[in-house]
């Protein structure tokens, strides 16, 4: 089927079931997004559309076939067919009837359709039998939706449809399924008129008819009593009298008039119609046009039948006369047989004949006046025919004309339905990458920030009075660089940077930056938010869950890690023109550095401020006691134990039917490497791993931090604060570093 029934298809579901239905449909059925008007396509794509609608609505196939004939029918309509298909005929007879010279016509377009055949047969009780013959089968349920709809659009009347036969022809070449509807009529203004009784009405009205019939009658009589040649009165003012003062048509009282005998020549006849055969009962030719026979070399001479000089080619059915006649409304396509043609002619295509059967009961043969079926100049010139073959009066030649332009602007039409796809294909294609390009953005930076510089504007810093930061580094970092090759020490960052980024999506915070193993989020910014305290708290008792899950790749155990976190005003903004960072300045970010810097293993540190954003929210938190902070004296700090409201799943993020489950680790079959340097490290960095390891970790990652509010003096003076000769007076606690148990 050409791709303009599976748009018919496509838009049926989305107007009537939604856009969604028609994405699961197609996903199930497998098909492309998009069907070319003029692309044909294979007929197990419609099939398959339809049984998975079925499926999905769970309705018949016959409801469904149903439902796509009514909407068929509407979707012509809408697409430029509104007026071809109204002057088909006057009532729904003549409609069915003219369907197959329509689908003859749309062919010439449309050249690889293979339309289905109609035949109507009347019946002695008004209903008619409606034939309906295909290659396609099962799809014949179509056929009440679309007539039902016709009947109702264009003639105003009710039609009830059913299948009285169903069988397959053998006999036919082609269009083998036959179906046999009995179809029966009712005008909608008598069901209307049915339901009021008016009698009184109704008299009046049949009195009326009555008087109008008479008169009709005297004025047919008196018409029929003129001579036909011209007397006293014109043949124009005869017929002017037969109408009644406009009040009825002239078809009701037109009689035609047949001479006596032919008036015309034989070889006038001949010359005037070219294109005609006329054949008895055994298919012997009597008679043929001056074209027939230059285009058909003896078809009169040769003592053949017709049926030995040409095939039919629509409607598919046996060549005899019975066949014949069982069609005989029907238009018909003759094909010349090749065989039967000259050896220099076997090589330009064949002759197609397109026109109508006529019999004639008094001789008892068949005329077929046809012209040759041509869908262009081309294949003009390819038959080796010329626009003189034709006669003036016959139509063809215009046909040709205007079916060539028509085809030009098929094949304009083709080309923007290309285009239009490729620049869809393209368009979704640009998206994708846009928003690939705006995640990676959105990583970098705020979003509003981001939109900010995306629209070409300035950002102005902006002022917090509160928020939380944190920062978190791994214990012993420096000695593990020291022991293992650079990718080892790659892929376990990675594997423990991925679960706290999944962490800040969960918790809300904002990951402000990473520089080797040292982690920076804060709450509150760069959208200030009043649970900002326990939004971070909660995230930094996830890290310290996700951190056992990644493992050591020196010992096969799992890293320790040292949280800080700290509550204070901050001034944020966007510094740089080239990878421009979204930065915090202000005391509170050095301060919370030192929170992680004087903090232990597997602890998250508190600084006072911190403590009373946490107090009475739901979570335990213990003193650690007075300790003396580098750059800013004794101060009072706290150990976050746990959230008394929250499960460790809750804290994670996980689904419940995973909870007893846990992400995939590292393997823990790590060999131990020799002590190397990473490649990729500084001088001065070198120098920071020959210091003090119980310290190094933070000072090397965060030296040259663009947080600048992180006193950056502590990458020089490589001493350990003094809590960290204090790991003594928490020996009890049953978590401890993997160095510290080495030692």
């Amino acid at each position: 089927m050409y791709g303009f029934i599976n748009t018919c298809l496509q838009s049926l579901v989305t107007e009537k079931f939604g856009e969604e239905t028609w994405e699961k449909l197609k996903a199930s059925a497998e098909v492309q997004d998009v069907f070319m008007t003029y692309t044909v396509y294979d007929d197990t794509i419609t099939v398959k559309l339809i049984q998975e609608a079925c499926k999905a609505l769970d309705v018949s196939m016959e409801a469904i076939l149903k439902l796509f004939g009514e909407y068929f029918f509407k979707f012509c309509k809408m697409s430029g067919y509104d007026r071809m298909l109204r002057t088909l005929g006057g009532n729904l007879t003549e409609f069915i009837e003219n369907l197959d010279a329509l689908h003859s016509y749309l062919a010439l377009s449309y050249q690889e359709m293979n339309a289905p055949s109609f035949r109507v047969e009347g019946g002695a009780d008004g209903a008619m039998r409606l034939h309906y013959y295909s290659d396609r089968r099962g799809l014949c349920h179509i056929v009440p939706g679309i007539i039902e709809a016709v009947a109702k659009d264009f003639f105003d009347t009710d039609v009830a449809m059913s299948i009285l036969d169903m069988n397959e022809e053998v006999e036919r070449t082609g269009k083998k399924e036959h179906v046999v509807f009995l179809v029966v009529q009712k005008a909608r203004r008598q069901i209307r008129g049915a339901k009021v009784n008016r009698p009184r009405d109704s008299e009046n009205i049949q009195a009326k008819q009555e008087s109008l019939q008479g008169t009709l009658l005297r004025k047919k009589e008196r018409y029929l009593s003129i001579p036909v040649c011209p007397g006293e009165k014109s043949h124009s003012a005869v017929v002017r009298a037969s109408v009644l003062l406009g009040k009825g048509p002239l078809g009701d009282t037109f009689q035609p008039v047949f001479p006596e005998r032919l008036w015309i020549e034989e070889e006038v006849f001949c010359n005037a119609f070219p294109f005609h055969v006329v054949f008895d009962e055994a298919l012997r030719v009597k008679q043929a046009g001056v074209n027939i026979q230059k285009y058909v070399p003896g078809i009169l001479t040769q003592k053949f039948g017709l049926d030995e000089y040409f095939s039919i080619v629509h409607p598919q059915v046996t060549f005899n006369i019975s066949s014949i006649c069982k069609f005989i409304n029907s238009q018909f396509i003759l094909k010349t047989r090749r065989e039967m043609m000259p050896e220099a002619w076997k090589s330009q295509p064949t002759l197609k004949l397109r026109g109508q059967m006529i019999w004639m009961e008094s001789l008892k043969c068949m005329v077929f006046m046809c012209s040759p079926k041509l869908r262009s100049l081309q294949e003009l010139e390819e038959s080796k025919m010329h626009l003189s073959d034709i006669a003036p009066h016959d139509t063809t030649r215009d046909l040709i004309l205007l079916n060539q332009q028509r085809l030009a602007e098929m094949e304009l039409s083709c080309q923007l339905e290309k285009k239009k796809e490729e620049l869809r294909v393209l368009s979704n294609h640009l998206a994708i990458e846009k928003k690939r390009t705006e995640t990676l953005l959105y990583a970098m930076l705020p979003e509003h920030v981001a939109n900010q510089l995306k629209e070409g504007k300035k950002v102005a810093a902006g002022e917090f009075e509160t928020c939380t930061i944190l920062f978190s580094d791994v214990v012993t970092f420096t000695n593990i660089c020291a022991a293992c090759e650079p990718i080892q020490i790659v892929n376990m960052l990675n594997s423990m940077y991925s679960k706290f980024d999944r962490l800040t999506n969960i918790h809300d915070v904002y990951k402000v930056e990473t520089i080797g193993d040292a982690y920076m989020v804060v709450g509150g910014v760069p959208v200030p938010v009043e649970s900002h305290a326990q939004r971070v708290a909660n995230f930094a008792l996830g890290m310290r869950i996700s951190a056992k899950e990644v493992m050591n790749p020196v010992t096969g155990e799992p890293i320790q890690i040292r949280v800080g976190i700290h509550t204070g005003p901050v001034l944020a903004g966007v510094v740089g023109d080239k990878m421009p960072r979204y930065c915090l300045f202000g005391d509170t970010v050095n301060t919370a550095s030192r929170m992680e810097s004087h903090g232990l293993p597997n602890k998250v540190h508190l600084s006072p401020t911190a403590h009373r954003a946490l107090e009475n929210k739901g979570f335990e938190i213990v003193t650690r006691g007075e300790i003396e902070v580098k750059g800013k004296g004794k101060m009072t700090t706290y150990f976050l134990i746990r959230n008394l409201n929250a499960t460790e799943v809750e804290i994670m993020g996980r689904p419940s039917a995973l909870a007893d489950g846990k992400e995939a680790s590292t393997p823990r079959n790590q060999v131990k490497k020799p002590r190397a340097v990473l490649s990729n490290m500084d001088h001065h960095q070198q120098q920071v791993y020959n210091s003090d390891p119980a310290d190094a970790s933070d000072e090397v990652t965060l030296a040259g931090s663009p947080v600048a509010g992180r006193d950056d003096t502590d990458a020089v003076n490589s001493q350990s604060s003094p809590d960290e000769t204090k790991t003594s007076a928490f020996a009890s606690d049953p978590v401890l570093s993997a160095f510290c148990a080495v030692l």
